[in-house]
């Protein structure tokens, strides 16, 4: 079972949004496209995602004091385990699994989105797959690395009907190494 808990601690989020549904879809398309959908697929099992919506001021402190770079992001992930740990849980017989923690900001989410052309939702959605696939031990530190989580997530994010969010522009809205 996938728990995934959303909460809205500052900035300015559509209220009316069901922020929880499409955080529990992308955070699902995200397991499943990383060949890790037998976590939530054990009836006995529980994994939980918590989703902090949050505004930039709080997304600049968490930056800085995390990552060290002192200016606001757009995500951010807070794996719980190390991706060896996952194996390990379910070899285990583990029930519970906490998996992470994402943290979004508004203000710079909303002005990516505009600048793509894009809906805040379908931004939304490649934001939370991208972060859970951190959680998932993924990262983008080096070209291959990069190259390769890009091309995972182009094709998660195909399958919930989104397109190719690097295509065009090359834009790398989630590179952290900006």
């Amino acid at each position: 079972m996938l728990d995934v808990d959303c909460d809205i601690v500052g900035g300015d989020w559509d209220e009316d949004a069901d922020w929880e549904t499409l955080a529990e879809t992308a955070v699902r398309a995200a397991l499943d496209g990383a060949g890790q959908g037998r976590l939530v697929q054990l009836s006995d099992a529980l994994v939980e995602v918590s989703v902090r919506l949050t505004d930039d001021a709080e997304m600049q402190r968490l930056n800085r004091d995390y990552r060290g770079k002192d200016k606001p992001t757009n995500v951010l992930s807070f794996p719980m385990h190390a991706p060896d740990d996952l194996e390990r849980w379910l070899a285990a017989g583990e029930t519970d699994l906490l998996l992470g923690d994402l943290a979004l900001g508004a203000e710079t989410v909303t002005r990516e989105a505009d600048e793509k052309g894009i809906s805040v939702d379908a931004h939304m959605l490649h934001l939370m797959v991208h972060g859970t696939l951190h959680l998932l031990g993924h990262d983008h530190l080096d070209d291959e690395t990069a190259e390769a989580m890009e091309a995972l997530e182009t094709r998660i994010l195909a399958g919930l009907g989104i397109a190719n969010p690097y295509a065009e522009t090359g834009w790398a809205a989630v590179d952290e190494r900006q």
